[in-house]
């Protein structure tokens, strides 16, 4: 089960994510190739925790939907974000999406009724056909569009992705959370395993719309937009059915989406952070595909000669390097002036600690490169693929659990 506390606050439940000594790891925090074996892991988990309650799992089948291969609106999320990662490498949530979120960010918050009261409808078509036009060629002026408008756009292309943020394949599983389990906190672990089986380009793009609606209820004084407010009307755009039962099934499973929205909005801290038994999982599982490798390379006799030949080729110059005793690490900071320390590590180390002494040797002669920047220590390689370490992690602990680990500080990816 996953580790969710219940802390009662002014008579009404909340749940935050108990901090192991690992610290918290949040989605972005792993390597692309980690989080498939956690999204892999949680199909597996919320299988078991679903049959444990007697509810039956249901999925659609995955449709494959073609949407258009080029412009803004209507463009499957994956296409999109190749599109945008020639222009902004390493982009997570498409640039169309931010940029309408940025501009309510900037001045709809407080205007009453965003989201609720609508845009003009002509306003809206010419806006969509204008930006779709100018967009990327950055000639659109965004100083033209009233806050009602850029809601109805925001709306507009969450509705118009040709699969649902939340996909076709696990809309009945979000559904039977809701309709089959009565207890929040065993509603929250479904939906937390549920975030982590979405693909990458849903979950980040959910993320960036998810913390904008909170910012949206946090402003309920002056907009008067209310959780429930919100929940509702943006249910139907989220949690769309295509087909020709669409508006029956859609009007049936209103109530039952809005409350599903609720809990994505009021407890969206808790869905980000990726359960430490899963991370635990992704270590045994690289682990056995490393020890299956080794078993193979060791059934070919001149691979094992070539492998001890290069070994010792590299092993000379550093013969040091490879004698650091029992709970010494070494540290490298490519970007730093000072690159490479090596740590003595004790049982209250944490990574913030070591990240402070680097800022302090490093304070008088800092580089360039790492001014203005929020730097991270990276777990990498081992039985990992890359982890940035929450600042709280206890590095004794992270050590023991990952020996073979190269350890770097480096900015932390956006």
């Amino acid at each position: 089960a996953l580790r969710l506390i219940p802390l009662l606050q002014h008579h009404s439940s909340k749940f935050i994510v108990r901090k192991s000594r690992f610290g918290l790891t949040d989605v972005g925090d792993l390597s692309p190739e980690d989080m498939k074996k956690i999204r892999y892991l949680s199909l597996i988990e919320l299988t078991a925790f679903y049959d444990a309650l007697g509810v039956e799992l249901k999925r659609n089948r995955a449709e494959r939907v073609r949407g258009r291969e080029n412009g803004l609106f209507g463009v499957p999320l994956t296409i999109l974000l190749e599109n945008d990662q020639k222009k902004v490498p390493g982009i997570k949530v498409p640039l169309i999406f931010q940029k309408l979120l940025l501009k309510l960010e900037e001045t709809g918050l407080e205007t009453e009724g965003i989201l609720r009261v609508p845009g003009s409808a002509s306003r809206v078509k010419n806006l969509h056909q204008e930006l779709e036009a100018k967009f990327y060629e950055d000639t659109f002026d965004w100083d033209q569009v009233r806050n009602n408008d850029a809601a109805g756009l925001l709306k507009m292309f969450i509705r118009e992705l040709p699969s649902p943020l939340f996909t076709v394949e696990y809309l009945p599983a979000f559904i039977t959370l809701v309709e089959k389990i009565s207890k929040i906190k065993l509603q929250l672990q479904a939906l937390h395993l549920l975030i982590m089986l979405l693909p990458e380009a849903n979950r980040d793009t959910a993320k960036a719309f998810l913390q904008f609606l909170k910012k949206v209820v946090a402003n309920e004084g002056k907009n008067k937009m209310n959780l429930w407010n919100v929940s509702m009307i943006v249910a139907p755009n989220l949690f769309i059915y295509k087909g020709k039962r669409a508006n029956q099934q859609e009007m049936q499973a209103a109530a039952t989406t809005a409350h599903i929205v609720r809990l994505l909005i009021r407890y969206q801290d808790i869905l980000w952070t990726v359960p430490s038994f899963l991370i635990s999982q992704v270590r045994k599982t690289n682990e056995a595909a490393m020890n299956n490798s080794k078993r193979q390379l060791m059934f070919d006799k001149g691979v094992r000669k070539l492998l001890r030949r290069k070994t010792m080729e590299r092993e000379r110059p550093e013969r040091p390097e490879s004698d650091i005793p029992e709970g010494v690490i070494r540290v490298y900071a490519p970007l730093h002036s000072k690159v490479s320390m090596a740590i003595q590590l004790n049982s209250q180390t944490k990574a913030k600690d070591i990240l402070a002494r680097f800022h302090c040797e490093n304070s008088r002669g800092s580089s360039q490169n790492t001014r203005g920047q929020i730097q991270s220590l990276h777990e990498i390689g081992g039985n990992i693929g890359q982890h940035c370490l929450d600042p709280d992690a206890y590095m004794l602990d992270v050590y023991r659990a990952n020996p073979q680990a190269e350890w770097v500080i480096k900015p932390k990816a956006s």
